[in-house]
């Protein structure tokens, strides 16, 4: 846990130093959004209906705009192979680095969600599952992507590789995120999509972090 809070630590400073990243995301996030209404037209009935599948759709692609830079710039500097000369399992290095990554682009878009929510015309009653499920689901996304980018590091275009190979492990966090929302919106339980988004989460724990360093270990030899 010592080694784990270091290198979250590390890479906090990173991010916060260079602060591209998390901008560059909730921008990509808000104007996702915002052009929404001018694509469908501005009837607010619509955009109700629409802004679940449009608040997680962006929140979506917004994430994965930096998970092709989780481990590259390491790996370029050679502090991915030193990482990996230490005591430290690279399973460990994987979890903060995922971790990492929640906390300056997943926490950001779920403090941006309630505002654009509110441009979408999206009914008040809907806020809390949206955020909610947004809280259980987008750790999932970071760490399917951590796999993702494990798994490119070093190809060729692999930004384009990463989203061909994470967009379709995507698709039930996806599915049941905006499937909560819905079913709050029409007066009915969220906890069982909630439920299996917490479940995910709970499976990509442990196994994201093993495939991810498996990965790391076959791009190092």
């Amino acid at each position: 846990m010592t080694r784990f809070a270091e290198i979250l630590r590390r890479d906090l400073r990173l991010a916060l130093r260079q602060g591209s990243d998390s901008i560059m995301v909730v921008a990509f996030f808000v104007l996702g959004v915002v052009l929404f209404p001018f694509g469908i037209g501005p009837e607010p009935n619509i955009l109700a209906r629409v802004a679940p599948g449009v608040l997680w759709v962006t929140a979506l692609f917004a994430s994965m705009l930096s998970l092709d830079r989780l481990f590259q710039g390491d790996y370029e500097d050679g502090s991915l192979e030193l990482l990996a000369l230490t005591p430290t399992p690279l399973e460990v290095v994987v979890a903060a680095k995922a971790a990492a990554h929640w906390l300056t682009t997943g926490l950001p878009l779920l403090a941006a969600a309630p505002l654009l929510a509110v441009l979408l015309n999206l009914d008040p009653e809907g806020f809390t599952t949206l955020l909610l499920s947004m809280l259980v689901g987008t750790p999932v996304l970071s760490l399917i992507g951590a796999v993702g980018a494990a798994l490119v590091l070093g190809a060729r275009r692999g930004g384009v590789l990463l989203s061909l190979l994470t967009l379709p492990l995507t698709v039930p966090v996806l599915i049941f995120g905006v499937g909560a929302v819905d079913a709050a919106l029409h007066g009915l339980e969220a906890g069982p999509q909630i439920a299996i988004l917490g479940a995910m989460l709970a499976a990509a724990l442990p196994l994201a972090p093993w495939a991810a360093a498996a990965a790391l270990r076959q791009a190092l030899e």
